[in-house]
């Protein structure tokens, strides 16, 4: 319920005021001066003041001052006689909500204190929004304490306050778009909007209309005027996710738009002015791209100006534990939350020879091949802990059968019994790869070059 306090040394009236505003719901707490209402307010839960603003020692227009020093975003009605209207005008430039002028209609008087309290509502509504997500995209909150993210972490925090452009490289599914949050939500435009497109999401005339908007009737289809992604991250930030696969027309239209920081929109001729910093994510090599001709050097040096890399799993390890915790509260949270009734033992951990698998799996899908594996053990599992059994195939065939040591000579020699199960383990990778080196080496775990090497000490 809603608290009114209303300000006024006619006591009668407030007594009057009280009664009204009761009967609207709301709890009215009266005071007869400027100096008695402050104390209410530091000591109270207060959500509006109704005050008057003719009274003896502090007047109203005194007591607005006081109290948007307190609390700034508190909502202020002056109530003033017609001879006063100057003084309300000050009021409202002092930042009091509205005036209204003695005697008023009740029914007004309610309208302007319902219509007053709805937006200071949605006002602290906002600022607590804002600050969840800030708390939850700070990058102390990425998921990881490992050397390689305690070194992205740092580079985050460099970033951030600037307006520079941001490149972050990164294998697919390692968590790029979490990092241009961090980066927005910790930077002075974080109030304004972080907008987001993949440029591998659309085709290429679909694309130039989806970032640059269009006029009503610029194609066929084009029933209304539509903004671009350039025009909605206007004072904030536009995140350009998998920029690699961008047509080279678009290319030169990026480039001119970084360069002029004025887009036209498809179909129009007027120049419109564009305030946003961009940040682009790539899991492509972009130096190999601009030297196979495929994206254009000086459009790399524009989006390059910094460069954050997101670290692969395999070169992150030690976070695998933390990711897995993680997870499992995540979805097991989300399992209770959509069955109340569930019976089932809560997940607690992974099985120490699950983990082991886990652990020694080289996760070519990354954070978000975790993550999907997580979310279908907590779905298939019925014990507390995750098992070998509950994990997918791929990871599985990691188990390693046990070396018959019985099956071996005893006097056999180390160095030629060596050699031997060398060689059977490269025949048998090479089988699996069809024959393909690169993939031959990443089963056993070996550079290619090294693969070479031994491939010719066996004739292979």
């Amino acid at each position: 319920m809603k608290t009114i306090l209303i300000v006024d040394d006619e006591k009668n009236y407030t007594k009057i005021l009280g009664e009204v505003i009761k009967e609207e719901g709301l709890t009215p707490i009266t005071s007869s001066s400027a100096l008695e209402s402050l104390e209410i307010i530091k000591s109270s839960s207060v959500d509006l003041v109704l005050t008057d603003v003719m009274m003896p020692g502090m007047d109203g227009i005194e007591l607005l001052a006081q109290i948007k020093e307190f609390v700034p975003d508190m909502p202020v009605i002056i109530m003033t006689a017609h001879g006063s209207v100057e003084r309300a005008v000050e009021a409202m430039q002092r930042g009091a909500y509205t005036y209204i002028l003695k005697p008023f209609d009740n029914d007004t008087l309610v309208a302007h204190i319902h219509k007053a309290i709805a937006i200071h509502d949605i006002v602290k509504e906002n600022s607590i929004l804002r600050e969840a997500i800030t708390t939850q995209y700070n990058f102390c909150n990425i998921i990881g304490k490992s050397q390689p993210m305690q070194e992205l972490y740092s580079i985050i925090s460099k970033i951030a306050p600037s307006g520079a452009n941001v490149l972050i490289e990164g294998e697919s599914g390692t968590g790029k778009e979490l990092v241009a949050k961090s980066i927005h939500y910790n930077s002075p435009r974080k109030t304004a909007p972080l907008i987001s497109v993949n440029c591998s999401a659309f085709a290429e005339s679909l694309l130039e209309s989806e970032l640059f908007g269009h006029e009503k009737g610029a194609f066929t289809g084009a029933s209304a005027m539509k903004k671009g992604r350039f025009e909605l991250a206007d004072k904030g930030s536009l995140f350009l996710d998998e920029v690699g696969e961008l047509p080279m027309s678009i290319q030169v239209k990026l480039l001119r738009v970084l360069q002029e920081r004025t887009i036209e929109r498809v179909g129009g001729t007027l120049p419109i002015r564009v305030d946003f910093r961009l940040i682009a994510a790539t899991n492509r090599n972009l130096e190999e791209e601009v030297k196979r001709g495929r994206f254009r050097e000086d459009l790399y040096y524009r989006l390059n100006v910094v460069k954050a890399v997101m670290p692969a799993l395999k070169e992150r390890k030690g976070d695998i534990p933390l990711l897995i915790n993680h997870f499992i509260q995540k979805y097991s949270h989300e399992r209770r939350a959509a069955d109340a009734s569930e019976s089932t033992c809560q997940l607690e951990g992974v099985a120490h020879d699950a983990a082991r698998l886990l652990f020694d799996y080289t996760w070519p899908g990354n954070v978000r091949e975790l993550e999907n594996l997580i979310e279908r053990a907590v779905i298939l599992s019925t014990g507390r802990l995750i098992t070998i059994a509950d994990l997918p195939q791929q990871i599985r065939k990691g188990i390693s059968t046990q070396l018959n040591l019985e099956g071996i000579p005893e006097n056999a020699g180390l160095n030629e019994t060596l050699a031997a199960v060398e060689k059977r383990m490269i025949q048998r990778a090479m089988a699996q790869a069809g024959n393909v080196q690169t993939k031959a080496a990443e089963i056993l775990g070996i550079g290619k070059s090294g693969l070479n090497q031994k491939l010719k000490r066996y004739g292979l």
